[in-house]
């Protein structure tokens, strides 16, 4: 059943069924590369489509775009064939729309990228960073942030009602009354920020009205290099000493280390 995976990796598909098959390859070695054979940490995958507008429809072709849970069908007898052992609840999503982001594993001659999540036990790290309000007005001027604290949210409001019908707290809280003009274009749902132990480090994510096209958040590290903007809320960003975090349209909120002295 698995002859393609002979054939020649090296060349670039042009049809649907070549496509299908270089992509079952690509998941097939990257899914061996993350675990070493040993699938049971996986949570899910999400496959970014990176195709020009022109070829997209092969692609999803591809995948059977029509047809859901047929691509997924596929992956897993692969993952039965090699021993890859993926547990039961594991999920895909394929995502046709948005930038491929820079987590995520480009694929050798083909138009997609791979992101893998998975739910890994490590050995405890701890930490302790600060999150300072540089634009608008927030309820603190800082907020500290710790490893021991699962999710710290980002928001417009301390209490802010979701869609569902139940409310959440964001811990850090911009007030709709404040005079402030940057305070109205933050979302009650914008952001949060989690510890993530496996990398040691602080991982801002984009929440529902934190992603494109209602609100926007971007990131400018330390250094300066190009901005970088959240398009999706499965894949956040690791916060590194200095990075400044535009919220909306114009609050600014920095990540660091080190509080400010008083």
């Amino acid at each position: 059943m698995f002859d393609f995976f002979k054939g020649k990796a090296s060349e670039r598909p042009d049809d649907i069924k070549g496509i299908r098959h270089a992509l079952l390859r690509f998941v097939k070695d990257e899914l061996q590369k993350a675990e070493g054979g040993e699938g049971s940490y996986i949570k899910g995958l999400l496959l970014f489509i990176t195709a020009p507008d022109e070829d997209k429809h092969l692609y999803e072709a591809a995948v059977y775009a029509e047809e859901p849970d047929r691509f997924k069908e596929e992956i897993q007898k692969i993952a039965d064939d090699y021993a890859l052992g993926l547990p039961d609840s594991w999920t895909l999503e394929i995502d046709a729309e948005n930038d491929c982001p820079p987590e995520a594993v480009k694929a050798p001659h083909l138009d997609a990228a791979l992101f893998i999540k998975t739910n890994k036990h490590f050995i405890q790290h701890t930490a302790t960073a600060y999150i300072r309000v540089l634009n608008g007005e927030a309820v603190q001027q800082e907020y500290t942030l710790t490893s021991g604290i699962k999710k710290v949210n980002i928001g417009r409001d301390k209490k802010a009602q979701a869609a569902d019908g139940f409310f959440r707290t964001n811990q850090i809280a911009f007030p709709s009354e404040a005079a402030h003009p940057a305070n109205k274009y933050i979302s009650r749902q914008h952001a949060h920020v989690e510890w993530n132990n496996e990398a040691a480090c602080f991982v801002l994510y984009a929440d529902e009205g934190g992603v494109p096209p209602r609100n926007k958040i971007k990131i400018r590290p330390a250094g300066g290099d190009e901005p970088v903007k959240l398009h999706s809320a499965e894949i956040g960003h690791h916060l590194a000493e200095g990075d400044q975090i535009i919220l909306g349209e114009s609050a600014v909120i920095e990540f660091s280390y080190h509080s400010e002295p008083v």
